[in-house]
Order: C-alpha cells, then sequence, then structure tokens
C-alpha cells in the first residue's frame, strides 16, 4: 500500500517536474518572439519596457500560475491522504513556498526599488557661472518640470552673474513646489584654483569636487547635472536608484561612452587613470552624508596632488578626478545604466544606451559641437531639446496634485490681490494685468559689467517687442554708449532674437547693450514694467529714457555726459530734455548737426514730434525757443507733457497701472515735476522718430470706447494716489487735469 502510494506521489511529481519545464519553454519561446530573454527579468527602472509586451506576458504567466497552483493543491491533498506516519517534506499550498526554496532561487538578484513617495523633496545641484550658462539651465530645469511630480530644490552654485540671473527668474517664474538656494562660488574657488584644467569649463569644471562642503551639512543625498542636460522622464526615477546603493557605495555615474580613457585616441594620448572606459561626470548621484564619513575631501586632494605629478593638469576637469578616485577603490561607484546619461559627443557608444528613442531618460549634450553633434538619431534629440528651449515657461506654474506648498509671501500676497478683484468691474483686464507676474531673465546675452563708471556716464534705457527688433542695429550705430534693453517676447520668440542677435555683426560685436527678456502673458503690453525692468538694471549713474522708434543724434552720448558735467547735474535735481523730431520716409538721410535738421524741418521733410496728432505731448519743449538756443533753458510742466529726458538712475519708476496705449510716459514726467526735478531743455541735441505700423494697443485706444473710459479711471486713480504722496503740491495736476 505503502509503496504504491510512492509510486503515485513519484509520479505526480515528474508531472509537476514537466509541467514547469514546459511552462517555462513555453515562456522562453514566446519570448524571443519580442526579442527579450524573459527568464531573468531585468530590475525595475534599469530596462525599458512596452505596455502591449507587458499585458501579453503577464497574461501568460497568470495562466501558468493557475496551472502550478492546480499542481500544488492536488500536491498537498495526496500529503494530507498520507498522513500515517510518513515524513511531510513539501510546504504546504497556504504557504507557497517549494522545497528547497526552490522559488528562492528562482529569484532574481535584484535588489528591492525603493519608491518615491509623491510628495518628497528631491535636491538637485547645478553649477552655473556667466550668461550662456544661465541660458543653458533654464532649458534644463524647464524639461525636468515637465515631467517631474515631486517638490525640488535646486542647489545652484554660481558667480555673482548667474546669481542675479537665476535669481530674478526664479523670484519671478514663481513655480509652486519650488525651491532654491544658492552658493558662492568665489567661496568655493580657493579649494580647487591649485588644480591645473585645460578644459573650455576653466575653474567652474572642478567646483563640483566641493559639494560635500558647499552645501547643508544636514543634506544627505543629491543629484549633481551638467547644465547640458535635457530630461526625457520624471526626475524621481532617477532619485529612486539611490535605494540600490549598496553599504559601501557613495556614488552613481554612468559609464563613459567615448574612448577617452581607454587611451587609443591618438598616438602619446595620455588620459588620467580610471576603471576601464571610466565614467561621465554629467550626471552624478551623491550620497553626501557617507562622502563626508569617509573623508571625500581629503580621498580627491590626495588622489589629485599624486595624478598631478605625472600628468600636470586636467583635461577634463571634475571628471578626471572622479574617475582616478574610483580607479583607486571602484568598491565606491554604483553603475547607472547609461540610459541615464546618453552623452552625444562624436564617435560615443550613445546608440548602444537605447533601443528606441522613445525608451530615453536623460540626453547630455557633452560635445562643444551641441546641436551639431553626430549621432543617426541627432534630429529626434534636436528637436526634444528645442521644444523645452521654446516652451512656454508659464505653462510649467502648475500646482502638483495631492502636494501642498510651502507658504510663499510674495505669491501669497499675489493671490490675495487677485481674489479681490471684482470680475464685474468694467477695468477687470487692465487690473488684472497690472497684478501679472512676468518671468523675468536679466541679461540674455553677454554683458561686461562697469567696475568704475564714470561718474557723468549715462546709458540709453528702452524698450521694445518683435515687431521692433529691426531698430536694434541702428541705434547701435548712433549710440556708443551703454544699452538697456527689455523686450517682451515670448519663449520661442527669445530664441529667434537670440539667433538674430548672434548672427548680426553690429550687436555681436557689442558687449555693453544689455538684454532683458520679459516674457509675455495677458492680453496688453506692460510697457511700463518694461521700462522699469530694463531702468531697474543699468550700471551707470545716469540714464536716458527713450523709445526704440526714436534713432539719437549722431554723438549724443558724448554730448549729454558734456552736458551733465557742465551743468553740474550730481549737486541738482534736474531733468534734460531731448527735443523729439519725426519723419514719414521710411528712409532719411540722417542730419549729422542742428543746421542740418533745422533745414530739413523748414523744407518740410521733418517735423516736430507728433504735431499734427497730440502737439499737447512736446509742445511745452518750446521749439521756436530751441531754434535759436544756444544754452539749456527751463520750461514748466504742463498738462500731458511727455518728454524724453535724462535723469539720475535713481528717478521715480514708471506707474506700472498704465498697460498697453496712453499716459504710461505722461505720468512718469508729472511725478518728476512733483518730486521738484527742474525740466531744461538742451540746445543741441535731438532725436527723430522713424515711422512704423500702428500698435495693436493703439488700435484698440482708438476703436474702443471701454479702453479709453478705462485709461480715464486710471487717470483719477493716479491722481488720488500722487495726491496722498505730495499733498498740496500735487494740488495743480488735478486742477490741471479738470480744466482741460
Amino acid at each position: 500500500m505503502v509503496r504504491s502510494w510512492r509510486v503515485k506521489l513519484k509520479l505526480l511529481l515528474a508531472t509537476v517536474t514537466l509541467a514547469i519545464l514546459l511552462s517555462w519553454l513555453y515562456l522562453f519561446v514566446g519570448s524571443l518572439e519580442y526579442g527579450r530573454f524573459l527568464l531573468l527579468p531585468p530590475c525595475l527602472g534599469e530596462q525599458p519596457s512596452r505596455d502591449v509586451e507587458r499585458e501579453a506576458l503577464a497574461s501568460r504567466v497568470r495562466r501558468v500560475e493557475e496551472e502550478n497552483q492546480q499542481l500544488r493543491l492536488q500536491l498537498s491533498q495526496m500529503q494530507a491522504e498520507g498522513s500515517d506516519g510518513s515524513p511531510q517534506w513539501g510546504a504546504s499550498a497556504e504557504d507557497g513556498e517549494p522545497p528547497g526554496g526552490a522559488e528562492r532561487s528562482n529569484r532574481t538578484a535584484c535588489p528591492k526599488q525603493r519608491t518615491v513617495h509623491k510628495c518628497e523633496l528631491l535636491h538637485v545641484a547645478i553649477v552655473c557661472a556667466g550668461h550662456n550658462a544661465s541660458r543653458d539651465v533654464v532649458t534644463l530645469v524647464k524639461s525636468i518640470l515637465f515631467h517631474r511630480k515631486n517638490p525640488l530644490h535646486f542647489h545652484f552654485i554660481t558667480d555673482s552673474v548667474a546669481h542675479q540671473i537665476l535669481q530674478t527668474l526664479f523670484q519671478s517664474w514663481m513655480v509652486p513646489s519650488i525651491h532654491v538656494s544658492f552658493y558662492n562660488a568665489d567661496d568655493l574657488k580657493p579649494e580647487v584654483s591649485w588644480i591645473p584644467n585645460k578644459h573650455y569649463s576653466g575653474i567652474y569644471g572642478l567646483m563640483k569636487l566641493t559639494l560635500t562642503k558647499a552645501l547643508p551639512s544636514n543634506l544627505s543625498k543629491v543629484i549633481v547635472l551638467d547644465t547640458d542636460i535635457t530630461f526625457a522622464t520624471d526626475i524621481a526615477e532617477l532619485w529612486a536608484v539611490f535605494g540600490k546603493f549598496s553599504d559601501k557605495q557613495v556614488i552613481g555615474l554612468v559609464e563613459n561612452q567615448s574612448d577617452w580613457y581607454l587611451g587609443n585616441l591618438w598616438k602619446n594620448h595620455k588620459p588620467w587613470p580610471a576603471l576601464g572606459r571610466g565614467f561621465n561626470t554629467g550626471v552624478i548621484l551623491l550620497l553626501l552624508d557617507r562622502l563626508r564619513r569617509l573623508g571625500w575631501e581629503q580621498m580627491w586632494r590626495l588622489t589629485a596632488e599624486r595624478e598631478l605629478m605625472s600628468m600636470l593638469s586636467t583635461s577634463l576637469a571634475d571628471q578626471d578626478i572622479f574617475n582616478a578616485v574610483i580607479k583607486q577603490d571602484p568598491a565606491l561607484v554604483y553603475r547607472l545604466p547609461c540610459f541615464w546619461n546618453v552623452q552625444l559627443s562624436d564617435h560615443t557608444r550613445s546608440e548602444q544606451c537605447y533601443t528606441e528613442v522613445s525608451d530615453l531618460k536623460v540626453i547630455h549634450w557633452n560635445s562643444p559641437k551641441k546641436l551639431r553633434v553626430k549621432n543617426k538619431h541627432v534630429e529626434f534629440f534636436r528637436n526634444l531639446y528645442l521644444t523645452f528651449l521654446e516652451y512656454d515657461g508659464n505653462l510649467l506654474r502648475r500646482e502638483l496634485f495631492g502636494c501642498a506648498s510651502l507658504p510663499s509671501p510674495p505669491s501669497d500676497q499675489l493671490q490675495q490681490a487677485l481674489e479681490e478683484l471684482d470680475e464685474d468691474d468694467p477695468c477687470y483686464d487692465f487690473r488684472r494685468q497690472h497684478l501679472t507676474q512676468h518671468r523675468v531673465h536679466l541679461f540674455f546675452l553677454q554683458y561686461e559689467f562697469l567696475a568704475l563708471p564714470n561718474p557723468t556716464d549715462v546709458t540709453l534705457v528702452a524698450q521694445l517687442s518683435m515687431d521692433r527688433l529691426q531698430m536694434l542695429e541702428a541705434i547701435c550705430k548712433h549710440w556708443a554708449g551703454p544699452i538697456s534693453l527689455a523686450l517682451y517676447m515670448s519663449d520661442a520668440e527669445a530664441q529667434q532674437f537670440l539667433r538674430y542677435a548672434q548672427a548680426s555683426e553690429v550687436l555681436s560685436a557689442r558687449r555693453n547693450v544689455a538684454y532683458h527678456i520679459v516674457y509675455k502673458e495677458g492680453q496688453f503690453y506692460p510697457i511700463n514694467l518694461l521700462r522699469n525692468v530694463a531702468l531697474a538694471n543699468t550700471q551707470t549713474p545716469y540714464v536716458f529714457l527713450t523709445d526704440i522708434d526714436f534713432l539719437p543724434m549722431y554723438g549724443l552720448y558724448d554730448y549729454l555726459r558734456n552736458s551733465i558735467q557742465q551743468l553740474d547735474l550730481p549737486q541738482r535735481k534736474a531733468a534734460l530734455i531731448v527735443p523729439a523730431f519725426e519723419t514719414l520716409h521710411y528712409r532719411l538721410i540722417f542730419p549729422k548737426s542742428k543746421a542740418e535738421l533745422l533745414s530739413m524741418l523748414d523744407m518740410g521733410s521733418l517735423y516736430t514730434f507728433r504735431y499734427h496728432v497730440w502737439p499737447k505731448g512736446h509742445a511745452p519743449t518750446d521749439y521756436a525757443k530751441w531754434r535759436t538756443a544756444t544754452v539749456p533753458y527751463r520750461v514748466a510742466w504742463q498738462p500731458d507733457f511727455e518728454p524724453y529726458v535724462v535723469v539720475r538712475r535713481d528717478c521715480p519708476k514708471y506707474d506700472q497701472r498704465f498697460v498697453g496705449f496712453g499716459w504710461n510716459k505722461v505720468s512718469h514726467i508729472m511725478e518728476l515735476d512733483a518730486q521738484e526735478y527742474e525740466l531744461l531743455v538742451l540746445p543741441n541735441a535731438f532725436m527723430i522718430h522713424m515711422p512704423h505700423a500702428p500698435s495693436f494697443d493703439i488700435s484698440k485706444f482708438r476703436l474702443s470706447a471701454g479702453y479709453r473710459g478705462c485709461l480715464q479711471t486710471l487717470r483719477e486713480e493716479f491722481h488720488q494716489d500722487l495726491s496722498r504722496r505730495y499733498g498740496a503740491a500735487a494740488l495743480k495736476y488735478l486742477t490741471a487735469e479738470r480744466s482741460l
């Protein structure tokens, strides 16, 4: 009887074994249809997968599991029947554990993937210096924000230029659940300045070595990125990889995809020591707390000192030193899958990192050629990069679903002001535009700051949009001094402007023209906001407040500096008026002197500005007196007077409630008068307005009675505010307004 039972049991075990073998063989053959070997499934997050493939295979696995469960159930029943004292070597069906730990042996060696909580704060560190790198950072940040689902804390190690640019950008961007910290690169330079570096990144290319010291001591881990990175996935996926580090691993890196560290690129090529192909430091995962305990600072210093004795300098900046340390102690590094840093320099193995371009995670433009690099999929990569380059950053101001934003006083105040607006107010759109928070990117192109400006130096200040771009070259030819311009553009238009400026011989030759991008938002042109942005970012003691449609006379820059000195302007509160004229001809032989201008005025080829449509705007300049004047003369303020003036940089700001067309300069001159500025007309200065198509805002003003009514309402409110600020002295403006 017992013998018969054992024969049956052996037969059943053989059947179970055969069923399992056939099932796995079936899966193996089926997997070949998809080009994948499934007996050892990849770790989560390390291999790309396809939804269709996953569903088909999951269905097969479920069928096999059901068959196995039925067989196990039969086996357990057989064992229950044999409870006559024979040993029960099999596990119960409830345990689900086959004998001998068979299931344990079938498990993959993949470590458990630590999931990232949806509201967990992720930390990202970036070294950024200069104007160009600041532009690159914006594109990188856009790609991260586009995919992210977690709060982020950006840690920027910057020079003074990048600090000003990025601080203003993030403050004006106001993206929810984004935190930004800045660290002065100058404080870290002594740590790495002793290392000779041939790389074009200079001393800033070595800054990543100092992060354990630069970043807060309570920060335990951080993702470190180069500025020429583009993300194609949620950065939380990369953050989750920290959970795969062993106890000894402290640095996560992708293998270098070029042959640089193999030392065979040319004769006598001698790279720094590296483990195999070496590692690329464009994307780094750093466990800062472990690195500090290991004495990271001393570790990399000693390694660098030893290698520099024979290498003399680094060729790839911090990357050489990271690799030398890892060569010495390979246990420190966790090898990231290469799709976390697909390196698009020439002659790399980057194409082996993905089976399809849609599998990519991170693209690294680590060639000096950048978008012109050679790769068979470069068009796809370029288009992905350009998508984020021109992507409307305003769309990234979305709240994270389910994550509470930390309190932000500026954001809270803005939200409260918006909630207090009355949507039934006929002028709601004007008031809403006034409260709009525009993103601002200062110094969009290279600009040379003035270390010690001349005490009489003056900057031309103006604003423009895309349709006035053609005026830039002409103004630069007429004005040799510094210029500060605010440009109202979309993200895509800003890139068009960048290409235009870089292609222009006139503009590319100038380093004293500051371009500040104010990104478009809302239905009105925020003219006075633009003026204030350009005014606030001047470097000289004096500013010439003009409009982009005017060409200053040749030599006006020198003439204004001499006038400031001769009139002893530093010791008095005065506004110097530059008389304005206009031509109706698109082609003009520009007058070289006052005498030539007067001749053209008499011949009818020039006119005093707006004499035929808005004489009150400039009539107080007293053009009749100007014709024969040889010394500056004083004029009195009159209603609607709006001359173009030279004033101290600390003059009153423009009132930003005035948007679009109307009263934007009038209100400013009125406040100058309220502050008791002298209005002095310069006898030998002039500027000429060039013709152009009417702006969209002036068309709305002319066609809409509601527009004109709201402008009148804003004027009355401005008068009331002026009275509150200046008391009885401001009553004359209200009286003059009512007498009109």
